[in-house]
């Protein structure tokens, strides 16, 4: 059995699978006879010293988790700086670490909190504090370097393609004497992962989306008009999937909504669907409808894509067995093996070569005109959502989803606000 405590933290924004990772940690921990301690709200709860004792959750609430949305312990937005900015709040997580006997620190997110994860490893080394950190996957986005995809974008892409097949049939409806166009945004700041599983709603030039914008090509709002016109008089309607980060040839994100930067330092964006709507009505006087999913692509867990349940557990529950061996500053991530029928498994990659790297689509994902994916892109997406994984229903209609009654550990260290 495995000596001391670890510590597991959720961090950015949720996914629809997240909790399945938190749920294969806590049970890989019981597993090795550890004490698993949870951070309220990610980094900024264990600043906090707020830190939640799984140990008392049934294993029942335990294993819910698994088909429970969002995040149970709380995440948070909030990114360190360098060791040397940011030094105060490196030596307080050490701090809460000893006064916890924390030995195996788990941070669960996307690119911000690999780079978080290796610059605690670092600061840990340096005072002599005998502490594993191992990064664990997430994000809708599907940016993180190395790994083939990510936990939470299976079932995020799942969800986009069978919303936009099932609203292009609406549209197609009421095309004749209404809409004539639909506008669906989908998240992605730098990469069109998600605008592209639009893409997977339908196979030829005719069926829905008619055209898709990812931020890896230059928004050309004349060529785009053009284009929306030429499928509405070929087709009789057009469906778009416009990823939120789509661009001018200078750089400008097309839906900069001024608002300044979020915690992480991004811009913060507007709704690049309403934008384009207005453009297309504007400009060719067409009746539009759009849509901004926004939070339900990513908390959509009644479509959840099975083989991303799976892989969320998996990663989950190879972060524990990584951090008890003392592999330090490492990450699991995926690896396929195999497109046709889909293979994969489960290794350890540094650190040092996820932070702060991100990966968009490849060139050859796009299509030439670059409105649309390739077979190439056809044949990596469609395994990532496959499968169905729905959650338990109770009799009122709706699923049930774990309650966490959070038992916090007894404070040991002076307060802190940072």
């Amino acid at each position: 059995m495995a000596a001391g405590t670890l510590l597991y933290a959720q961090s950015g924004g949720v996914t629809a699978v997240i909790n399945a990772t938190a749920s294969a940690v806590i049970q890989a921990g019981r597993r090795h006879g550890l004490r698993v301690l949870a951070g309220r709200n990610g980094i900024l709860g264990v600043l906090r010293e707020q830190l939640i004792d799984t140990t008392p959750l049934p294993a029942s609430t335990v294993k819910a988790l698994a088909h429970t949305p969002g995040g149970a312990f709380g995440s948070c937005r909030y990114k360190l700086k360098s060791l040397d900015a940011d030094r105060a709040k490196y030596e307080r997580l050490i701090e809460v670490f000893k006064a916890h006997d924390v030995r195996y620190f788990l941070y669960n997110g996307g690119n911000d909190s690999a780079d978080t994860s290796l610059k605690v490893s670092q600061i840990a080394a340096e005072f002599g504090y005998p502490l594993t950190c191992v990064g664990v996957p997430k994000t809708v986005d599907n940016d993180l370097a190395v790994t083939d995809t990510c936990p939470g974008f299976g079932s995020a892409a799942k969800y986009t393609a069978v919303s936009v097949r099932e609203a292009a049939l609406d549209v197609a409806a009421m095309a004749d004497t209404s809409t004539k166009v639909f506008v669906y945004e989908a998240m992605g700041r730098h990469a069109g992962w998600l605008a592209a599983a639009g893409g997977l709603a339908g196979r030829t030039d005719d069926e829905a989306p008619h055209l898709i914008l990812f931020p890896e090509r230059a928004y050309d709002e004349a060529a785009f008009l053009a284009k929306v016109r030429e499928v509405v008089e070929r087709v009789g309607y057009c469906v778009v999937v416009a990823s939120e980060g789509i661009r001018t040839a200078d750089g400008t994100f097309v839906a900069d909504a001024g608002a300044g930067k979020d915690a992480f330092g991004h811009t913060q964006l507007g709704g690049v669907a309403s934008l384009l709507a207005a453009r297309v009505k504007d400009a060719l006087g067409y009746k539009v409808h759009w849509t901004l999913p926004d939070y339900l692509q990513r908390s959509a867990r009644h479509l959840a894509s099975e083989t991303d349940l799976k892989q969320a557990i998996a990663v989950g529950t190879a972060a524990v067995d990584y951090a008890v061996k003392g592999r330090n500053a490492v990450m699991p991530v995926i690896k396929r093996i195999k497109d046709r029928p889909y293979r994969w498994t489960i290794e350890p990659a540094h650190l040092s070569d996820i932070a702060n790297h991100e990966r968009t689509m490849p060139d050859d994902f796009i299509r030439e005109d670059g409105y649309g994916i390739t077979d190439a892109a056809r044949r990596y997406l469609e395994p990532l959502i496959r499968g169905e994984a729905p959650p338990p229903y109770g009799r009122d209609g709706v699923p049930k989803y774990a309650r966490i009654d959070a038992s916090y550990v007894d404070k040991r260290l002076a307060s802190y606000a940072p």
